[in-house]
């Protein structure tokens, strides 16, 4: 792993949504630039431990180390470290919807950017370039709420994106996408990787699976990791796949 460095260290994490296991005793490591898909049956966890990861939720027993540092409730209460983290991290919904809120897609890519103190000429290029990028230079002005799926998807992806963070975490990034779409999402993300963005992916799409991952991190039905190894491997093991419900 030359030239890596380790991203996240979650050590017996567990977390429960009231009386309600979400996770169980949760450990492994990401290191920077890899390229992992969460795998999983629904329920079985994996949007929790998304949001762990992009600091929306923390879990409440084990350890969870982001960038060298041990992550609690109190590390979020200190604006500055919370400001920070969220920096980092880039965390595309499942639902487009329920993070696009501005008035115009311009503005909702610029949105992230001008909470950090830029300058608007900063900004500025950061939306365009973002734009660009997702090839969404013709939606600027218009109202994200009318958009079609995958432009929704687009303009999400470019809004995180302008913030220029290291990680990126996507929640079922193809869900209702059509293939033409789902296809320039995917070559976008592979793209990002080869250029040193570290790649976590919840997915149900098993034909995506081995392009957007190199390791796959695999749950049970009860809430535990049934497997954590290289994509190839977990692909060929019917078996475990069936046993823990994903295929």
């Amino acid at each position: 792993m030359d030239g890596k460095r380790e991203i996240f260290n979650l050590d017996n994490v567990s977390f429960s949504y009231q009386d309600k296991k979400a996770l169980d005793k949760i450990s492994f490591k990401i290191q920077s630039g890899e390229k992992v898909c969460i795998l999983g049956a629904n329920g079985c966890g994996k949007t929790t431990l998304l949001r762990i990861l992009a600091g929306i939720a923390v879990p409440e027993s084990g350890t969870f180390t982001a960038f060298g540092s041990k992550i609690t409730k109190e590390y979020f209460e200190n604006d500055r470290l919370s400001c920070e983290y969220h920096r980092r991290i880039g965390f595309i919904f499942q639902d487009s919807d329920a993070q696009l809120f501005c008035s115009t897609v311009k503005d909702e890519i610029a949105f992230g950017p001008l909470q950090y103190g830029l300058s608007i000429d900063e900004v500025n290029r950061r939306v365009y370039d973002a734009a660009s990028l997702l090839e969404i230079e013709n939606l600027l002005d218009r109202a994200p709420f009318f958009l079609s799926g995958g432009e929704k998807k687009k303009t999400a992806v470019a809004a995180v994106l302008a913030i220029n963070p290291e990680v990126l975490i996507l929640d079922e990034p193809t869900d209702g996408l059509d293939p033409k779409s789902q296809r320039f999402l995917v070559d976008l993300l592979i793209k990002l990787n080869k250029a040193g963005k570290t790649l976590i992916t919840s997915t149900h799409n098993l034909d995506l699976v081995g392009e957007l991952s190199d390791r796959c991190i695999l749950f049970d039905e009860e809430h535990r990791i049934a497997a954590d190894e290289p994509t190839e491997k977990l692909l060929k093991n019917t078996d475990l796949l069936r046993r823990v419900n994903f295929i």
